[in-house]
């Protein structure tokens, strides 16, 4: 049976649900407050909550839109009132709360109520990392407000950025609700008919220019000849230069043109890292969620430590990382240590070996200098001192260096 939180702070309320809904076999939690259940929902994932409205610490509304915010709203919720109003009714359910409940209860509507939210979350999909979740940074803001803003034009879009970057994340801020959303990499194998009526409407994206077939490719540009009838919006990514995705690729310039339109570049994740602790905290959580970990936390330390790295191969590193450590951390807090232990993993991806060599001298000069300061960096946990000292550098010199590169630094003496 399932896993209930019941946040109340009457106690006889308390008692009067954990009795009936044990008598149906279920497991039942207790929280007196908005607190307790807010550290109850950190260590586990309850499958269904009744919360209460009114509470002396902090309304139920407010933990509710506090769990949004978080990720963490991946179970149904109850909201629960003895002094409900349909307006309090409304805004909870547009918050994110599937159902109301008046006090005091009836117990057939009670039972009913909860089977019901039990039924929807057999089905409730896990919902995946958004863009809408984080962007504390200038740059991101900045780039979710272009997006926003071309958000209503039917004009294709192409994302330009480096490996890694997640063009998905982007992509689906563009991504109008309740509309189709059709990837194309493996859909443009398919009928372009079909795939023209399947996407109709919505966005066909494509996750990488640079992997399209020739035979792709025309079924793509059949589908761009008829997007503006089918009120079709076409996304692309490509991580090269679509110059030299024409010229070294083969790849038709014609439909290139069309597909660039408009071009907007996608920032690394070493220009934004401001952003890296809610991001790897998002991940973290879609972990704990869907049951891929045991209940996980990062230390703030361990955060430091991830916001000052790198990360040479982009949030797809990073999510590889966050992985790696809610895996293997013997603890259920991910500290300094544990982060320490994961990094030179990543470190050495940004070798020279995996430096692209098909670039102009001074560009790979300063993709070589990026990975060699970063690799560095990552080793003396942002330590400006003995990385200097391990690079034969003055410090003012290293941090000129770094701010040329786009690294970030902490400003970390010690």
């Amino acid at each position: 049976m399932a896993q209930i939180l019941v946040v109340d702070d009457e106690i006889g309320i308390r008692e009067l649900l954990s009795e009936i809904l044990a008598d149906e076999g279920h497991t039942v939690r207790l929280a007196d407050s908005a607190t307790a259940a807010r550290e109850m929902r950190l260590l586990e994932r309850p499958d269904l909550v009744l919360l209460d409205i009114w509470m002396p610490d902090a309304d139920g509304i407010t933990l509710l839109k506090e769990w949004v915010a978080n990720g963490q709203l991946t179970m149904p919720v109850i909201m629960m009132s003895g002094h409900g109003t349909i307006e309090t009714a409304v805004d909870a359910t547009r918050i994110g709360a599937l159902d109301f409940l008046e006090k005091p209860f009836a117990l057939q509507k009670l039972l009913a109520t909860v089977k019901r939210a039990l039924r929807r979350e057999e089905l409730r999909p896990v919902q995946p990392l958004s863009l809408a979740a984080f962007g504390r940074s200038g740059v991101l803001g900045d780039l979710k407000k272009r997006l926003v803003h071309i958000s209503g034009l039917s004009v294709p879009v192409l994302l330009r950025g480096e490996r890694g970057s997640m063009p998905e994340l982007f992509a689906r801020y563009l991504h109008q609700a309740n509309t189709p959303w059709v990837a194309a990499q493996q859909a443009l194998a398919d009928n372009s008919p079909e795939v023209l009526s399947q996407a109709s409407g919505g966005i066909l994206f494509i996750e990488e220019l640079a992997q399209l077939s020739r035979n792709q490719q025309k079924n793509l540009a059949f589908i761009v000849s008829k997007a503006d009838r089918n009120k079709l919006r076409l996304v692309s990514f490509t991580a090269g230069e679509p110059r030299r995705l024409v010229e070294a690729e083969g790849f038709d310039a014609h439909l290139l043109a069309r597909l660039s339109e408009l071009t907007l570049a996608l920032p690394p994740l070493r220009d934004h890292a401001e952003d890296v602790p809610d991001i790897a905290n998002l991940l973290l959580v879609q972990l704990v969620e869907t049951r891929s970990c045991p209940p996980r936390q990062f230390a703030t330390a361990a955060l430091n430590l991830l916001r000052n790295f790198g990360w040479p191969g982009n949030i797809d590193d990073l999510a590889s990382a966050v992985r790696a450590l809610a895996l293997t951390s013997l603890e259920e807090i991910i500290g300094a240590a544990d982060v320490e232990r994961v990094l030179p993993l990543y470190t050495t991806r940004a070798s020279a070996a995996n430096l692209p060599l098909d670039m102009p001298l001074r560009e790979a000069r300063e993709a070589f200098e990026r990975a060699y300061f970063e690799h560095h960096l990552a080793l003396e946990r942002g330590s400006i001192a003995r990385v200097a000292e391990k690079c034969g550098l003055e410090r003012t010199h290293l941090y000129r260096k770094l701010k040329s590169l786009g690294i970030p630094t902490g400003r970390r003496e010690e």
